[in-house]
């Protein structure tokens, strides 16, 4: 396994769409195991193929305290039940240090296919309903900040320019 390298933001490949997996190979099982060892080491709850730069539809998660239940969703599509909203602090690996109240859907059905590239579906109404449209979003392109203020996206732009100069 290997770690890879997380993207940050303003990083413009962020921006870029996942294409679907059109086959499960021994390539993609080793991509969402490295996916895993990174989003660990980073460390993080989530993690979807393109902070990786890697513009496929993969993604891997592990809500637990004990970091060991991880989840591969390849081809992540959610249907969203009902009409509630949870609003949530998120952060991001690719905003390192930023938390802001986002709301999101509370209620959903995530259809998949795990590493083996079995289908199968997870209904939820808890963190995972949150974390999993999260990551869909980064397949799609868009960040967490997204939801944001102009200005508060402008301010959180300017802090990591800053820390990124004055880490060189």
């Amino acid at each position: 396994m290997a770690l890879l390298n997380i993207l940050k933001f303003p990083d413009p490949r962020l921006r870029k769409k996942a294409k679907p997996i059109q086959e499960v190979t021994p390539e993609i099982r080793q991509l969402a195991d490295d996916m895993l060892e990174t989003m660990y080491a980073a460390p993080g709850i989530g993690l979807a193929a393109t902070q990786v730069d890697v513009q496929k539809q993969l993604i891997v998660m592990d809500l637990t305290e004990e970091k060991n239940n991880p989840l591969v969703f390849i081809n992540p599509k959610i249907e969203v039940i009902g009409e509630g909203f949870e609003e949530m602090d998120e952060g991001c690996l690719s905003v390192p240090g930023f938390y802001e109240t986002v709301q999101r859907p509370d209620h959903v059905i995530i259809h998949a296919l795990d590493k083996n590239g079995q289908p199968f579906q997870l209904e939820d109404e808890s963190l995972l309903a949150v974390c999993i449209q999260h990551e869909i979003d980064h397949l799609n392109g868009k960040l967490f900040i997204d939801y944001l203020s102009p200005l508060k996206r402008q301010r959180i732009r300017k802090k990591l320019e800053k820390q990124g100069r004055l880490q060189l």
